[in-house]
């Protein structure tokens, strides 16, 4: 199932949503421009995270992850030094202890 169409549709949007790509697929003999717009109509619902009869969602969880790599100098020691302690406490299945 679609990731990006199914995040944030209601359980009825989502059942409305599988019955639509089950009828209307191209592979199963559908017509091929009303499925892409039929997914269309299905990925806006998701993106925008409107409920059936309601406004947008106001706080959304499934926003992209941003990964910062140019720490500060002292932060990247905390974290190499976090790590350190942890893997020297962390036991081993391959080395008896």
């Amino acid at each position: 199932m679609d990731e990006q169409v199914t995040g944030a549709l209601t359980d009825e949007q989502r059942a409305a949503y599988r019955s639509f790509v089950r009828t209307h697929h191209p592979d199963r003999g559908g017509d091929p421009a009303v499925f892409v717009a039929g997914l269309q109509h299905y990925r806006e619902l998701a993106r925008t995270g409107r409920k059936a009869d309601g406004p947008a969602a106001p706080d959304r969880y499934d926003a992209p992850i941003h990964i910062v790599r140019d720490l500060p100098l002292p932060t990247r020691v905390a974290v190499a030094l976090i790590r350190t302690i942890r893997r020297k406490r962390r036991t081993r299945v391959d080395r008896p202890t």
